[in-house]
């Protein structure tokens, strides 16, 4: 009962949006450089968007990249980078075969300028597939997503060009990276950490959770798939009674 074939394509997460988090802890486990398992992770990534698109999901967003994690050891961080370039090569046909289009969210600009040059021609090669949007969070934070989007609307509420009573959900939805994504559905963290870290705070608002207990280089089609028929047993109420649903 594992098998994608086992899910109900009814009652699918329109937005899948998964933390890929253990890549340094599997690489400890095995005695290597926190760097192994950055190399082991891209795997996962491979089989998870594929297996995304034969679902049926719409959207997926992956935690690729955070604006704490350029903390990390220059090393780790230039490796990083590197599998970003060198992932987005490889990546391109199974991309299109999977009629998969490529989108990033974050300060993309301050990634270095190899990945981001790789990153904007993938884009744009993969702009016209239609079957799924795949999102990169790369140097992304939630919290300085948010305080931009509030700096926006400042600036256009000064300048008369929006009022301050106009002021709703669909105008800081507007102001967001997101802005042309759907809510997350499902919000899946690897790794046995039941925390957010920073990523999609507004937009998870009625997201179901689910965290497992493996590290990210080590998840697999089945995991997947288990934490989507998890999602499908679950009653989404969004505020509202089960008998106000039925």
């Amino acid at each position: 009962m594992n098998t994608i074939e086992d899910l109900d394509d009814r009652n699918l997460p329109r937005h899948l949006a998964i933390i890929m988090d253990g890549n340094g802890r599997w690489a400890k486990q095995r005695h290597k450089l926190r760097v192994f398992g950055h190399e082991h992770g891209v795997k996962a990534v491979r089989e998870t968007v594929e297996n995304c698109a034969k679902i049926g999901i719409e959207y997926l967003t992956l935690y690729a990249f955070s604006t704490e994690n350029w903390n990390r050891p220059r090393i780790e961080v230039e490796t990083l980078m590197r599998l970003l370039v060198s992932s987005l090569k490889k990546e391109l046909e199974t991309l299109h075969k999977n009629d998969i289009r490529l989108d990033a969210i974050g300060n993309i600009e301050s990634l270095p300028k190899k990945a981001y040059n790789e990153l904007q021609e993938v884009i744009s090669k993969t702009k016209n597939n239609s079957k799924m949007t795949l999102t990169l969070a790369l140097s992304y934070g939630s919290r300085e997503e948010l305080e931009n989007a509030v700096k926006q609307i400042g600036i256009k509420v000064k300048n008369n060009i929006i009022s301050p009573e106009k002021i709703d959900e669909t105008i800081i939805n507007d102001h967001l990276y997101t802005r042309n994504l759907p809510d997350v559905d499902l919000l899946i963290r690897t790794s046995g950490e039941h925390r957010i870290s920073n990523f999609l705070l507004w937009q998870i608002a009625y997201a179901e959770l689910y965290f497992i207990d493996i590290f990210w280089p080590d998840f697999r089609g089945h995991h997947l798939v288990e934490a989507i028929r998890n999602y499908q047993n679950r009653e989404r109420r969004f505020g509202k009674t089960s008998e106000q649903l039925n």
